[in-house]
């Protein structure tokens, strides 16, 4: 049951406890409201749980260089330039 259907059921559910005067023998429509409302109420945040862990990460488009990507090269002074 996806979320459109928790959220039907909370609406008719709803609708049943308090917008509806029906009686029914051997059937308490306000009970069977709120139990709807209910069963929709722990529908929703299961789904929302569930879409929560669902979501995926992205790893970096750029690759990270590392330490060893880097040489460390001796100055002297005279290699680089300066002591020419």
């Amino acid at each position: 049951m996806g979320l459109g259907g928790c959220i039907i059921l909370i609406a008719v559910g709803a609708i049943l406890a308090f917008a509806t005067d029906w009686e029914m023998e051997g059937v308490n429509l306000d009970l069977v409201g709120i139990i709807l409302m209910i069963v929709g109420l722990i529908g929703v945040t299961t789904f929302s749980s569930i879409a929560r862990r669902r979501r995926v990460v992205v790893p970096p488009s750029t690759p990270v260089v590392g330490e060893e990507g880097h040489h460390h090269r001796h100055r002297d002074g005279y290699s680089d330039g300066y002591g020419v």
